[in-house]
């Protein structure tokens, strides 16, 4: 004989706001997975993404249990490159698509974007945001002082 669930402890009641903070933040970490869910919503099999899945490096596969899995946010372990790779492929996605959403995901990386600009001034950005305050005080002085002199053209 069954016990029933008490009233109002049922899975379906449970609201974002019943949960702890920490496992709130980390059920809404779920970039890469909702990037593999997203593509098979929109019509492409698990399998026929399995079928594309290959790192053009290395030649790493994903099978179509391994997509499944991260479209339920079941797999625990960030993907290696070679995977994510693979993934990229699967998904038919940039693979700096891929890797934000992964590093979101496992990392809790904070993406910002830089649009509009090159890879040289994103690397320029990352770099001088992993510095100290006095650090970046030098740094912008050298680029204000940069300004002032008259190119040579």
């Amino acid at each position: 004989m069954e016990a029933s669930a008490p009233s109002g402890a049922g899975r379906d009641n449970v609201t974002r706001e019943d949960l702890p903070g920490e496992l709130a933040r980390d059920m809404d970490r779920d970039h890469l997975s909702r990037l593999v869910r997203e593509v098979n919503d929109g019509g492409v099999s698990y399998q026929g993404m399995a079928d594309k899945a290959k790192d053009p490096e290395s030649g790493e596969t994903v099978s179509k249990a391994y997509l499944q899995k991260m479209a339920t946010n079941a797999v625990l372990a960030a993907p290696t490159p070679a995977r994510l790779r693979a993934l990229a492929a699967a998904l038919e996605k940039p693979l700096s698509v891929v890797q934000r959403a992964a590093a979101i995901q496992y990392l809790d990386y904070r993406a910002t974007e830089l649009a509009g600009y090159d890879e040289d001034v994103r690397v320029i950005v990352a770099h001088l945001a992993g510095m100290g305050k006095s650090e970046r005080r030098r740094w912008r002085a050298m680029v204000e002082a940069s300004e002032r002199v008259p190119d040579d053209d």
